[in-house]
């Protein structure tokens, strides 16, 4: 069962309200935002409602599952990988499910002569860590080189990929966002 005031004030807390900026924003009075927040009183489901406006959200996702329980620590079971033989390259999302994120972290594998898909320019910002080897960012007409402990970030305003031109197998940390893996 929920603690409707306990959820509140940690929602209100969450979005570093005052008392009096809630009651502000609800015309309601900072007494009774501070009973309902203590489960002193109840609040009619119309002043539930306008309560939960202010905060931001609706009763739908008041009354779901709290993010407290959401999974945030990810082992290898938890992970998925896909090779492409073609591109000679492997790709692991280290977090399940990350399309639902802002972000997506995947772990690039990408053997010698290697490379990713050509990725079209889209919205967002990409950043990358080069954990071994070496490889060649591809922007557009630019070809950028890296190796082991160097890292990238930028926004994909053009047609983007990464290749391995070297003789030993490279692997680097890819963060999208949004997602488009």
């Amino acid at each position: 069962m929920v603690d409707i005031g306990a959820k509140i004030k940690q929602t209100r807390l969450k979005l570093g309200l005052t008392q009096e900026e809630l009651a502000a924003r609800t015309e309601l009075s900072k007494g009774f935002i501070s009973q309902l927040e203590r489960n002193l009183t109840s609040p009619s489901i119309a002043t539930l409602v306008d309560i939960l406006e202010a905060l931001g959200t609706d009763t739908a996702a008041f009354f779901t599952a709290s993010d407290d329980n959401e999974k945030v620590v990810f082992t290898p079971e938890d992970m998925f990988e896909s090779s492409d033989d073609e591109l000679h390259s492997k790709i692991c999302w280290l977090v399940p499910n990350a399309q639902k994120n802002a972000l997506e972290p995947i772990l690039v594998t990408l053997e010698p002569g290697g490379s990713t898909y050509e990725d079209d320019p889209h919205e967002g910002e990409e950043f990358g860590y080069v954990l071994s080897g070496s490889i060649v960012l591809v922007l557009g007409d630019r070809k950028l080189k890296l190796k082991k402990g160097d890292s990238f970030c930028f926004k994909p305003t053009e047609l983007h990929y990464i290749m391995n031109p070297a003789k030993r197998e490279a692997m680097l940390i890819w963060v999208a966002t949004p997602p488009s893996f």
